[in-house]
This record gives C-alpha cells, structure tokens and sequence, in this order.
C-alpha cells in the first residue's frame, strides 16, 4: 500500500426524500468530483488520495470531509470550498480553519 501523504474522505450518503438531512444531498458528489480533479491537475496521485465513504456522524453539518493522517475534520463543505482546500490543505499542509469542525470532543457523541 502506497503511505499517503494525506487521505481525505468524503462523505456522500444520501438518504430517502423527507428524511433526515445527508451529505449527498448536499452536493458531497460535486465536491468529491472537484477534489479529486485537483488531485490529477496537481499531478498530486502518489502523494493525496480522495476516496468518497458513507456516513460519518454529523448529518446536519454536512458535507463532512475527514482528513488522515492529522484527523481534520470538515464541516459545510460545498464545491466552492475546494478551491481552499486544494490551495492550503493540500498544497501547503494548512487546514482551512473556518472549515474546520469545532473539535473531536463534539464529535464522540456521533
């Protein structure tokens, strides 16, 4: 396995009509798409890996993106949003703070 620089996770679980909130519905497929353009346009493959996931918790803050090895969590990430990301997590290992979900102990409940 390739030791990846960084891993980010995406959240694209949809749930039925009229059911609780879900990252899907909230455009997390425009933004795992934009993610991993970035990825390629940066010729960033050996070092960033985007893979989508299910649910991580937090539905109502959503779309979430968790980020490993650091553990960094975003919250309310929308496809405008990625150009950030790209810019300062990835390029230069700098979370984007205003992103940032407001800790792991919020979290533990999930």
């Amino acid at each position: 396995m390739i030791p990846y620089k960084q891993h980010y996770f995406v959240c694209i679980n949809e749930r039925p009509p009229f059911a609780k909130q879900s990252c899907g519905m909230n455009n997390s497929h425009q933004v795992l798409e934009k993610l991993k353009e970035a990825v390629e346009k940066h010729q960033l493959m050996d070092e960033i890996r985007v893979t989508r996931c299910g649910c991580l918790g937090p539905c109502e803050e959503g779309p979430m993106i968790v980020v490993y090895p650091a553990g960094i969590w975003y919250r309310n990430v929308g496809p405008d949003d990625v150009e950030d990301i790209v810019r300062s997590h990835m390029l230069q290992n700098k979370p984007v703070a205003r992103l940032v979900h407001s800790g792991p102990e919020s979290l533990t409940a999930y």
